[in-house]
């Protein structure tokens, strides 16, 4: 399996011939609103990709864990291809269906596509009325013979849900959405480093990548901060901190 992180949340991943774009965000750097009452007032993404977002239409399927536009944006409606298949939670089917998708599947448990079962995960996008707000998100376990079982958590602090998916199916690989993203006030609505060092505690077994970083200007870890607090707690070796564009092989 090759993961290849190209900007904030959006990965390709490539397994036994087939090329899965998870949460596409192709915009250039600054089209999108910043938000606001936060220090960065930059506006989104705060960095351009590290490819050209046409390479990205060359492409089997799409996972799309919600459908904020920081994992789901106008560029990447306008640009995929309609007849991709596209993997969403539930909640999100009809609204990816009315951008002029055509082979919309969500996933309410499991489904199985071409030899790879997909199964849905839950998480909490931040906590109190901020994670009411910010609404339902998924994670997904995606599991193909002769190829290691890998979880990607989407857009979720730590919880019971991420920590049950952890011992229900014992990912070998699992990314992690840190950035310890937050509004003017409230808790962090991804992964601290904190969360990410909890991950590593429940899943001892598994190698860890920590994505979402210094593309969004509500994200407040950069690479650098958790590089440290890894070395600090000597998960270094445990935890993949990736650059943007750069592939990981397992």
């Amino acid at each position: 399996m090759k993961i290849q992180l190209l900007r904030h949340a959006t990965t390709l991943i490539e397994f036994q011939g087939k090329r899965l774009l998870v949460d596409p965000m192709l915009s250039p750097a600054g089209e999108m609103a910043a938000i606001p009452d936060v220090s960065n007032t930059s506006n989104n993404p705060l960095v351009e990709l590290p490819v050209e977002a046409s390479t990205l239409c060359d492409v089997d399927a799409l996972a799309i864990t919600h459908l904020h536009r920081d994992h789901f944006d106008e560029a990447a409606m306008q640009l995929l291809p309609k007849e991709l298949p596209v993997f969403c939670q539930p909640a999100d089917a009809g609204a990816i269906s009315r951008a002029g998708f055509l082979n919309v599947q969500p996933v309410d448990q499991e489904l199985e596509w071409n030899g790879v079962r997909i199964t849905r995960t839950g998480g909490q996008h931040g906590t109190g009325k901020i994670g009411q707000k910010m609404g339902p998100v998924s994670g997904f376990i995606i599991k193909v013979t002769g190829e290691p079982a890998l979880y990607i958590a989407g857009d979720t602090i730590w919880c019971s849900e991420v920590e049950n998916a952890l011992q229900v199916y014992n990912p070998q690989i699992i990314i992690c959405y840190a950035g310890e993203a937050r509004f003017a006030s409230g808790d962090p609505i991804t992964m601290n480093a904190e969360d990410i060092e909890q991950v590593c505690l429940a899943a001892p077994a598994a190698r860890i990548v920590a994505v979402h970083m210094e593309a969004w200007n509500h994200c407040v870890l950069t690479r650098s901060a958790l590089k440290s607090f890894l070395e600090e707690k000597e998960l270094q070796e445990r935890v993949i901190v990736p650059d943007d564009g750069e592939f990981m092989v397992f």
